[in-house]
């Protein structure tokens, strides 16, 4: 019941559409400007980063998602009012051993195919360890980017799944729309422009694994970590020059930008081996149900949940 915990707050469904409008509207402004700019995007971000150095940038790109994070669960405490706890999942509490999972199992996957790719195809990879950078991109990373992950799940996975779900009455709504605005979030990003829009497939089939994860588990904390560890180990091990995270990471992709296996390859082999590793683990079934079944009624969940407490 992730979806009807939206039901503890003091209900208006208006207080669910100002921060996801305020940001799709940023979101839709910022790609605008970069669509009719004379200058490319990795061109603008080169320059950006010979001014002020690829550790400041990164701060510079962290910190506004990093605040949104506490915006949201502002919002949700105060306006709402709603807990943190029922935004975040249908348990009692928050299952921290849900997270470290998600982000252990994810971020050793993402380190082993990544090392499997550099011995692969050494030629497309340049050692690129300076200790001093890296230890302060090791700083900044580690504080800001599980702040920047956590705000974007819990404004599509958390704030928008459980609105949108209680809106349209059920659950594929809010999976679908959550996902495809996920992924067209990233619309400014440079790796678009480089690779073109297939890479909205990686995004897109992202967002979509994330949201199934949330609403068959029935709480953001597999995605929280999932996130986390994608977005950190990334950030760690590999920059390019065309990506939106450059950084003084170990390794340097100085390969020809293009769609191949590894944008396609996570969302259509990894992600459903990952889902089979994590419904064993947990129990899922019912996927049916859990994924477009109908989302109860405020009187219906109220029933249920003084039910359980007794």
């Amino acid at each position: 019941m992730y979806i009807e915990q939206g039901y503890r707050g003091d209900l208006g469904l208006w207080k669910y559409w100002v921060l996801p409008m305020g940001f799709i509207t940023f979101m839709v402004f910022n790609y605008i400007s970069m669509l009719y700019s004379p200058v490319s995007v990795d061109v603008m971000m080169a320059d950006i980063i010979d001014k002020f150095g690829s550790n400041t940038v990164l701060v510079m790109l962290l910190a506004p998602l990093a605040v949104g994070l506490f915006v949201v669960l502002g919002w949700t405490k105060l306006v709402h009012p709603q807990s943190v706890t029922s935004l975040t999942t249908s348990r009692k509490k928050i299952d921290w051993k849900r997270i470290i999972f998600a982000f252990l199992l994810w971020g050793g996957l993402t380190a082993l195919l990544t090392g499997v790719d550099i011995l692969m195809s050494p030629e497309d990879y340049v050692f690129n360890l300076e200790w001093g950078p890296f230890l302060t991109l090791l700083v900044i990373a580690v504080l800001l980017i599980p702040l920047q992950t956590s705000f974007e799940e819990y404004m599509f996975r958390g704030h928008m799944m459980q609105g949108l779900g209680i809106m349209a009455g059920n659950r594929w709504v809010p999976l679908l729309v959550t996902s495809l605005l996920f992924g067209l979030m990233h619309l400014g990003n440079p790796e678009v422009g480089k690779l073109g829009y297939g890479i909205l497939v990686f995004y897109i089939g992202t967002g979509l694994f994330l949201g199934v994860i949330t609403l068959m588990d029935e709480g953001l904390e597999l995605a929280l970590g999932f996130h986390a560890a994608n977005n950190l180990i990334t950030a760690l091990m590999v920059t390019a020059d065309w990506t939106a995270f450059q950084t003084h990471s170990v390794f340097k992709d100085v390969s020809v930008p293009g769609l191949g296996w590894d944008v396609f390859i996570p969302v259509f082999v990894v992600y459903p081996i990952l889902l089979f590793i994590m419904s064993r683990k947990y129990g899922w079934t019912n996927w049916k149900e859990r994924l477009t079944g109908r989302v109860m009624s405020k009187e219906e969940f109220k029933e249920v949940s003084s039910t359980d407490a007794k």
